[in-house]
């Protein structure tokens, strides 16, 4: 069933002329995720947040749903939806994971496989929020979504696919009544950054990342590591953020400077906007300077390109749409709106 939240903001969007949007993520401690959610939520001239669906990838879903939910306090917007989605990838699994270090080496990133599922935390200084997830589960809340609304649904997709993938199997017939789909995730020319071959997203679930992909979803919009690379936040951007002292603003810099990348102790290390590129997309595209259409694919057989990005062979999948992949961007004019986003009152 679908929530009278969710109805109000469906139709009132097309008279404001906003986006309805849905975040899925794998929020962690805040990272770029709380990012990308904290540029949505202070942002209603243009977006209407209908709800926000975890999915397991950089934590896990039970903990991911924890921390949305503090980050959302912050934000003053308790009572925004948030929906607890898959427990796991599709297939891809922690013992999967340490065989493929065994056979091909190191790899830089695995997420959740390196936590305890069953262990849930409060956020840094804080208690646990003592808040639980939307009864209906994110799977059927996107499908519900996207069924009663055709053509007004835009998907933000900043972890693994695989809610979007089980509601895309549940119900194949959503696929052409999403609006579009803008994720995070893949990677093309440049290095992946989990395997050497893949980027983490597509990596944690390739095969749901390929159901994405292969779908027939009108509009798919890629942020990959090709355009990532390019949107560095450095210690001196880092400091620019934290300045502000708000809420906010020390939980990012609890994380960026405690955890990933560790600015306080190494201040010469860099982060990446990553997640929040899509985010800003949705408020200003012009920031995108280079941009082009593939038809993509997803390596899901088990080896040492598991979760790399690859051309898609059409016979395979004659219906899917293609894939914009943005490049290359305008950073002073990104990280503008970024910085505004993060550090208002």
């Amino acid at each position: 069933m679908l929530t009278p939240l969710l109805s109000l903001l469906l139709l009132a969007a097309p008279a404001a002329a906003r986006e309805t949007v849905v975040i899925d993520t794998d929020s962690g401690v805040f990272g770029d995720d709380g990012a990308a959610v904290t540029m949505m939520v202070r942002s209603p001239r243009q977006v209407a947040v209908a709800g926000v669906t975890v999915v397991p990838g950089n934590v896990w879903t039970r903990q991911g749903v924890e921390y949305m939910l503090h980050i959302l306090q912050l934000l003053r917007r308790p009572q925004e939806p948030v929906y607890a989605g898959a427990d796991a990838p599709l297939l891809h699994s922690a013992a999967m994971a340490k065989e493929s270090v065994r056979r091909w080496g190191p790899l830089e990133y695995i997420g959740a496989f390196a936590l305890d599922p069953s262990q849930v935390k409060p956020a840094p200084g804080a208690n646990l929020t003592g808040r639980k997830p939307a009864p209906l589960g994110a799977v059927q809340f996107l499908v519900d979504a996207v069924d009663r609304h055709p053509g007004q649904v835009t998907i933000l997709a900043l972890g693994p696919m695989t809610n979007i993938a089980l509601a895309l199997s549940l119900k194949p017939e959503i696929a052409p009544r999403i609006k579009q789909i803008v994720f995070m995730g893949g990677c093309v020319k440049a290095a992946g950054n989990a395997s050497t071959a893949a980027e983490f997203n597509f990596w944690f679930d390739p095969e749901a990342a390929r159901i994405v992909l292969r779908s027939r979803i009108p509009k798919k919009v890629m942020f990959g590591l090709d355009i990532c690379n390019r949107a560095p936040v450095r210690k001196s951007e880092f400091d620019q953020i934290v300045a502000a002292h708000t809420p906010i603003t020390e939980l990012f810099g609890e994380d960026l400077g405690k955890r990933y990348p560790g600015f306080y102790q190494h201040p010469e290390a860099t982060a990446y906007l990553w997640d929040s590129l899509a985010a800003a997309w949705l408020l200003d595209p012009a920031f995108v300077t280079q941009s082009q259409e593939a038809y993509l694919d997803v390596q899901s057989g088990y080896g040492k390109f598991y979760g790399a990005t690859i051309p898609l062979d059409r016979r395979m999948a004659p219906d899917a749409t293609p894939v914009t992949m943005m490049l290359d961007l305008n950073f002073p004019r990104v990280w503008g709106l970024f910085k505004d986003l993060m550090t208002r009152p």
